[in-house]
């Protein structure tokens, strides 16, 4: 299996801002710690604030396929609700 590599941007309504930026330091924590994460870097856009750069590595499909079931049913899928998803995502498998 080859690695995982998810690549895009968030866009965050203004109304959502605080909660959503408050909950990504425990996003990013938790998602760091989990196995077969590689890399996993969520950034605010310098100009425009409601945009978040994603990147993130997974050592293959199965860790990707555990990161994504545990943030469906994390507090961050909750306050991320809301959120527009631009992502591309290479080398998966299925």
């Amino acid at each position: 299996m080859s690695k995982i590599v998810l690549q895009g941007y968030i866009i965050v309504p203004d109304a959502d801002l605080v909660k959503v930026k408050v909950e990504l330091e425990v996003h990013k924590k938790l998602t760091r710690q989990e196995p077969g994460c590689l890399s996993f870097e969520v950034t605010q856009d310098n100009t425009d604030k409601q945009r978040f750069t994603v990147y993130e590595e997974f050592i293959n499909q199965k860790a990707f396929d555990y990161h994504q079931a545990r943030v469906k049913n994390s507090t961050w899928g909750k306050v991320t609700k809301n959120v527009q998803r631009h992502y591309q995502i290479s080398g998966a498998t299925s």
